[in-house]
């Protein structure tokens, strides 16, 4: 039920985010971005609503899909097509992704969970799969 609860509630929240070009970012408090990716199969712009963490000049995103046993579509097109578009309110922005490597997703991991009140942990105990992180650099 959550996982559906937090699915509805990012759907509405990019749709907001998005119809008001950034006018309109609340999450519950959050910092939130709109990540737009390449669709791996289609080569069509998706675009995803996700809380983010900075880390210096970096932004760190979380792969979690809700905790399912299956990456988010947006995780999969990045490793496809690493150049990504982000939107944090109005400003828009280029920018490279790639995958923590194991000493990085160690440090960040903590940091990414407390910022989301532990959820993160609660997502890494419903599936088999380590939940990536994902690096986003200028």
């Amino acid at each position: 039920m959550e996982r559906l609860v937090g699915g509805y509630f990012l759907t509405i929240h990019q749709w907001l985010f998005e119809a008001t070009d950034g006018r309109i970012t609340w999450l519950g408090g959050l910092p939130a971005l709109l990540l737009r990716t390449t669709g791996r199969k289609t080569g069509a712009e998706r675009t995803a609503a996700l809380v983010y963490l900075e880390d210096g000049d970096d932004l760190v995103i979380v792969a979690s899909n809700g905790g399912s046993d299956r990456p988010p579509a947006w995780l999969l097109n990045i490793q496809k097509t690493p150049t990504v578009g982000v939107q944090i309110g109005r400003e828009r922005r280029q920018m490279k992704a790639r995958v923590a490597n194991s000493a990085e997703r160690a440090r960040l991991w903590p940091l990414v969970n407390e910022l989301n009140a532990g959820r993160y942990d609660v997502y890494q105990s419903r599936t088999k799969r380590e939940i990536p992180l994902v690096i986003l650099s200028p």
